[in-house]
């Protein structure tokens, strides 16, 4: 026969409080730093204030869910990702503008280069004062004010 009540004994009650006290205090803990963390990542990934607070709403309301959907949704490069991907576009393309092409063949060329080595077009004369190599548009040397 199975007893009608069972009586826990007296010092377990304080024990299992105690238990659900810390158990509470972490999940406290675990959900105001994902919180924390939530608004941290995403003014590291947008200056836009009305998207910060909406990202942190939803942690804070959804908790772990909430999470997953942010993860889901977050822009996927931060702004200092962001700034170095257009350094390094804006730097390409100044790597192709100032490639010189020969006026004849439309071959690379050397900015230093008197000829084409292709076609042998002039490029550039040189100065008769100071030797330096001038364009052809130019009427005076720049470099010795000839």
């Amino acid at each position: 026969m199975l007893p009608s009540s069972i009586e826990l004994p007296a010092n377990l009650v304080p024990i299992v409080q105690v238990i659900l006290f810390l158990l509470g205090a972490y999940l406290l803990a675990f959900w105001l730093s994902m919180v924390i963390w939530t608004l941290v990542d995403i003014r590291s990934r947008s200056r836009d204030i009305l998207t910060a607070l909406l990202s942190v709403l939803l942690v804070l309301v959804f908790g772990i869910p909430g999470l997953v959907i942010y993860f889901i949704l977050r822009p996927k490069e931060t702004l200092t990702q962001a700034y170095q991907r257009a350094l390094e576009e804006e730097a390409l393309l100044q790597g192709i503008e100032n490639q010189y092409v020969c006026p004849g063949c439309k071959q690379k060329v050397e900015s230093d280069f008197m000829l084409c080595p292709n076609c042998n077009t002039q490029l550039k004369e040189r100065c008769p004062n100071c030797g330096r190599l001038l364009n052809l548009k130019w009427n005076t040397c720049p470099y010795c004010g000839q």
